[in-house]
């Protein structure tokens, strides 16, 4: 019988174990009876369960019975002694019953228990509460009856209620834990059959190991049956037999359910153990599945590396979806990772080989296929440069072009000359971007030469065909392009240097028409002596000669560059463009230098023959043999020097009209006044030599009258 099943019985106090003990160490049994009807069923009840507590030896040293009869009728004390009799007639030694004062005295002669002592098996005393003393120690009573013995009824069925719980679980935890154990003791079929059943025990072994604990506690502070330990007198408290306080039963329980708890939580280690490895097995197995398998095949048919930034872009998108979805699995592998190395850190030898082999064959896999997601990325890292660096030499290749096929109008050699360096640097960058492109696409085939195969076991051929014809076709279209465009900077470069020839012939065919004015300029402005005698006119006709030749020369330099400057425009197909004014100008300039240069080549004659014709004349000493021969001299002298003295005023008349003069009026009026001088001179050695004559022919005249 348990007190959980009688609580309310129990909780109305028909009858209790105080924990006293008569003189011969029996326990008291104490029925307080009360004014209402007391219920024979709930007290039997009451009185089965409580002599069931004390152990076989405590109930063989007696019971002591006190019925308190104070509030209840005669009667009903009779009925209850008589019920002693069925109920406990063995075990009861004396029965106290404690009536009140002088109000049974009559009925007592009705009914004398003591005269029924051999029928009812037990003593009966009546007694008044203070005469109980005479039987019972003081310490031993309740101070209901004037004892110092402390007990607290609903606290002792609080506390007997903890006891049998705890008794209850801790028997059932040890039969259940016994059997986990002992099927955990069998074969390894049993242990699966065990594991996979999953037996739990009904109570949790932490809760009643503590409330076994506690309850421990609570009879060791002799507080079990509401004792506290010291009588109202300051009387020692003598407790009960180790049986009733039930401190061996706890503690033996205790010990029992500690044994079996240790091996359980050894079993539970181990299952969880087992547990935890085939669970680490599955997971290895789901990675490894799907690595090799919808994560390999996701690599497998990404394989191209497209044929624009714009492709090659859209793949690393692919890729990325696809690195995202095996971080997911790689996160498994690396929580995996640490289990199974916190298990072989603490893991049994017979686990170790299969750990240690779960752990390669997860890390063979997932390196495996990290190799191949980062060797992915890679390629498709190399593709991007590679048409990148594509799409920026087609763009400088296109830019070229344009730069090309536009039409050249340059103002000058120095805008050709820019232009020429313009080319030059795009054609210089064209050619490193093509260098760039042709390394960046061995790079990309040399990775793809060195691709590995995608699986365990198998060699899988990779479709790289196309790529590697898509990289070899771009390289070599942009190898033809940049050909073209080479091409096409050769001959503008050519074309470029004939204009730079162009310009330079027609400046420097300017520059002759400059030089031949500034001839022309000189000869009229300087060139201005004639010379005071037959040698210094001698010189400046040498002089003369000279300067013309310089000036022969720079018109035919002149010329040859306007021819020059007219093969160029034919060669450049330079139909809108010739020599403009330059050949008029040069013609103009070199026909007024002609005919200066002939004029001062008639007039420095002129005076030649003037000077030589009087130098002649006033150098020889009068002869009249000779006089008649220098009469055609001085004749000569005469003429010339008056055809010079008038050509002289006049100016130099030029095709076109216009009329220029030898120097200024001044030198002009100078040259005049040395040849009139000079005439002067002659004409008076003329005066002089025909004086001579007629003296001559004077004497003669006298000479021939004496002779006849």
């Amino acid at each position: 019988m348990e007190a959980s099943i009688i609580l309310p019985v129990l909780k109305k106090r028909l009858a209790f174990l105080s924990g006293g003990k008569d003189r011969r160490s029996g326990l008291i049994l104490t029925i307080p009876l009360c004014t209402e009807q007391t219920s024979m069923e709930e007290l039997s009840t009451t009185l089965n369960y409580l002599l069931s507590i004390p152990s076989e030896k405590c109930k063989a040293r007696g019971f002591t019975v006190i019925v308190d009869g104070r509030k209840s009728q005669w009667n009903i004390v009779k009925t209850v002694v008589l019920m002693l009799q069925n109920v406990i007639p063995a075990e009861v030694s004396l029965v106290c019953v404690v009536k009140p004062d002088e109000f049974w005295d009559k009925k007592v002669t009705h009914f004398c228990f003591w005269k029924e002592k051999d029928r009812l098996g037990f003593e009966v005393i009546l007694v008044s509460a203070n005469k109980l003393t005479r039987y019972i120690e003081p310490c031993q009573l309740t101070d209901e009856f004037g004892g110092s013995l402390v007990y607290d009824h609903l606290d002792w069925v609080k506390k007997r209620l903890v006891f049998e719980k705890f008794t209850k679980e801790s028997t059932s935890l040890l039969d259940e834990l016994t059997v986990i154990n002992e099927n955990e003791k069998g074969s390894q079929a049993d242990k699966e059959r065990a594991t996979e059943r999953n037996i739990l025990p009904s109570f949790d072994p932490e809760t009643v190991l503590q409330t076994g604990h506690e309850l421990l506690s609570e009879l060791q502070q002799r507080r079990f049956n509401g004792s506290e330990g010291g009588g109202g007198g300051g009387t020692a408290w003598s407790p009960m037999d180790d049986e009733l306080l039930a401190q061996p039963q706890v503690m033996k329980l205790l010990d029992s359910l500690r044994e079996q708890y240790t091996k359980y939580q050894e079993v539970c280690r181990q299952r969880s153990k087992r547990s935890q490895l085939e669970e680490i097995q599955t997971k290895v197995m789901q990675v490894v599945n799907w690595l090799e398998g919808p994560g390999t095949e996701q690599l497998r048919t990404q394989w191209g590396i497209g044929d624009s930034i714009r492709a090659s872009q859209a793949l690393q998108q692919k890729h990325e979806e696809i690195e995202s979805q095996h971080s997911e699995w790689f996160a498994v592998y690396v929580e995996l990772n640490q289990q199974i190395a916190a298990l072989l850190s603490a893991g049994d030898e017979e686990d170790l080989m299969e750990l240690k082999g779960l752990q390669q064959q997860l890390s063979d896999v997932c390196y495996r296929q990290a190799s191949q997601l980062e060797f992915r990325q890679n390629i498709l890292q190399s593709a991007h440069e590679f048409h990148m660096t594509a799409q920026d030499l087609s763009q400088q290749l296109d830019g070229l072009l344009g730069l090309l096929c536009a039409d050249v109008a340059p103002a000058d050699g120095a805008a050709i000359q820019q232009t020429l360096k313009h080319l030059e640097e795009k054609l210089k960058s064209v050619e490193g971007a093509l260098q760039s492109l042709r390394e960046k696409g061995q790079v990309l085939l040399d990775q793809m030469s060195t691709q590995t195969s995608w699986s365990y076991g198998k060699d899988v051929a990779i479709e790289n065909k196309d790529n590697v014809d898509h990289i070899h076709s771009v390289m070599e279209d942009m190898q033809l392009r940049k050909q073209r465009c080479e091409d096409m900077v050769d001959v503008r470069r050519l074309k470029m240097l004939q204009m730079v020839q162009l310009f330079k012939c027609e400046e420097d065919a300017s520059q002759a028409v400059e030089w031949l004015g500034e001839l022309l300029d000189a000869l009229l402005k300087t060139h201005i002596r004639l010379g005071d005698d037959s040698q210094e006119t001698k010189v400046l006709l040498e002089k003369h000669k000279k300067f013309v030749d310089v000036a022969q020369s720079t018109y035919d330099y002149g010329r040859q560059l306007l021819q020059a400057t007219v093969v160029l425009c034919q060669s450049l197909r330079c139909t809108t463009r010739s020599s403009g004014d330059t050949l008029p100008r040069l013609s103009r300039v070199w026909k007024q230098f002609t005919v200066t240069s002939d004029e001062r080549q008639h007039r420095l004659e002129m005076v030649s023959t003037f000077h030589t014709a009087a130098d002649k004349i006033l150098s020889e000493s009068p002869d009249l043999a000779e006089l008649m021969v220098d009469v055609e001299i001085y004749e000569e002298v005469e003429t010339v020097g008056k055809a010079l003295l008038d050509r002289l005023t006049v100016p130099v008349i030029f095709p076109d009209g216009s009329e220029q003069f030898f120097g200024s009026p001044g030198d002009m009026a100078s040259c005049a006044e040395n040849i009139r001088d000079r005439m002067k001179l002659v004409e008076g050695k003329r005066f002089l030599e025909e004086d001579a004559e007629q003296r001559l022919d004077e004497e003669s005249l006298e000479a021939e009258p004496n002779e006849s």
